[in-house]
């Protein structure tokens, strides 16, 4: 039956018009499903890591920041809709700053790169059928962004969602794009090589990427990593920060016991048995920021050498066909992370990073955060703050702030300040006023089925 389903799911990619690479890597991953295989990394296996460099040890020099620089690109993974929060087009098309976009303020934090080194710093996006137009249209407000003969962007690839029951392609027809999912982020490898863009980047003398999710806006390309690339060359290089309570179920690094390499584990590998030690932030004590850097003709010689298939460790996803409809068909998508490369490249590393290097935006909590007077934005496009400490933890109740046209309703004269804040929680329907000021730790809730306003100019403290 699965052999069947197989042949389907092939001949269903053929169709849609996808690259022979992207069909041997999905055919990869099934045959390790059908084997029984989830992706499952036990903690008997591995073993914490030890002590690992600083960003702020690393040993560099002006000019050898500018050469290691003059051969980096910078990739944004710009896939992703704000379905979460109730949008339709690319979250990075959303204004999240002085009325800027993510990819408004990323295209500033590139320009602004160049000019302080002098030299190219390609900016190119992965994107999705669904992000391609939209992000495109805003980053063409900035007519010396692209360099010449490189594209701005490239686009994932996609592949079918298969019936739990008997893993055959799924169909949908009252909405066919459900039956198709992007492959998870690992499969930046297979678009890089799939696009063309991987042998196009290497030709204008690339060695290195720098790649990062497109909603965290703390990824600015740093010339002390580049430099330490290239020095000490480093073939796949991983930016991790100290984990925290908050941080427990983000994936971390570890040390395998059968090769000493370095692997990631994320939470869906985490067998239930070891959830407990998974999440001992004293034990496993950093955490993947997404922020990868990696040589460029290293990757080509590990894609050429395995057929287009890096062997990255399975992800199997179970979801519903259509993420909105509990009662619709049960699904598996097939995926795998970019990270979990680390353990494919032999000698990669990681470096330790500070969390100024880690701000993403998942939902409209971090969204209120990144808009208040907690972070500035300077012309070159980098958030600073003024905040001591942490920087404060808001928990706006789902029920009516998650979808970011109710969010902003109830922001309608802008966010409160948050720069002497703690702890923001919000229990139900409350509305904030203009120049709401928010001191220590707060908690607001509405009495049941009303609105509750907080008066312009309000200083919630307690």
């Amino acid at each position: 039956m699965s052999e069947a389903g197989l042949r389907q799911a092939q001949e269903k990619m053929r169709a849609a018009g996808a690259a022979d690479v992207a069909i041997k890597v999905f055919s990869h991953y099934y045959r390790l499903l059908e084997s029984g295989q989830q992706g499952t990394i036990r903690e008997d296996d591995i073993e914490p890591v030890g002590e690992l460099p600083h960003l702020e040890n690393l040993d560099t020099d002006a000019d050898s920041m500018r050469a290691a620089l003059a051969e980096t690109v910078v990739i944004k993974l710009n896939g992703g809709l704000g379905t979460g929060m109730g949008v339709t087009g690319p979250k990075s098309a959303l204004p999240v700053k002085d009325g800027l976009s993510f990819l408004d303020i990323i295209a500033r934090q590139i320009l602004s790169t160049r000019k302080t080194y002098g030299v190219d710093l390609p900016l190119v996006l992965m994107n999705s059928f669904r992000t391609k137009e939209e992000s495109l249209a805003v980053l063409s407000e900035y007519s010396d962004l692209p360099v010449d003969g490189l594209p701005l962007d490239f686009l994932q690839n996609m592949e079918p969602k298969l019936l739990e029951d008997d893993l055959t392609p799924a169909e949908w027809p009252a909405d066919p794009e459900l039956a198709w999912c992007p492959p998870g982020h690992g499969d930046l490898f297979t678009a890089l090589v799939a696009s063309g863009a991987l042998d196009a980047l290497r030709e204008k003398g690339f060695r290195h990427a720098f790649i990062s999710n497109a909603d965290n806006l703390g990824a600015t390309p740093d010339g002390r990593i580049a430099a330490w690339m290239a020095e000490h060359d480093v073939p796949f290089g991983m930016e991790v920060c100290r984990r925290t309570r908050s941080d427990r179920k983000g994936g971390h690094v570890a040390v395998r016991k059968s090769d000493g390499r370095l692997i990631l584990r994320d939470s869906a590998q985490v067998h239930a048995d070891d959830t407990k030690l998974f999440q001992d932030v004293t034990r496993h004590k950093t955490f993947n920021t997404n922020n990868l850097w990696i040589d460029l003709d290293r990757l080509a010689e590990l894609m050429d050498g395995h057929d287009g298939i890096l062997g990255l460790p399975i992800i199997v996803n179970h979801k519903t066909l259509d993420p909105a409809d509990p009662d619709s068909p049960k699904v598996i998508q097939l995926e795998t992370g970019m990270g979990t490369a680390i353990e494919t490249f032999e000698g990669s590393q990681a470096v330790v990073v500070d969390r100024s290097r880690f701000k993403p935006v998942k939902t409209t909590n971090d969204l209120l955060v990144l808009r208040s007077d907690v972070y500035e934005l300077d012309k070159a496009g980098d958030l600073t703050t003024t905040h001591e400490g942490d920087e404060p933890y808001v928990d706006l109740d789902p029920e009516y702030f998650k979808i970011l046209a109710d969010f902003e309703a109830r922001f309608e004269a802008g966010p409160p300040s948050l720069v002497r804040a703690d702890r923001l929680e919000v229990r139900g329907d409350v509305a904030f006023g203009k120049d709401v000021v928010v001191v220590g730790d707060v908690e607001v809730e509405a009495p049941a089925g009303e609105r509750k306003m907080i008066a312009d100019g309000t200083e919630l403290r307690g």
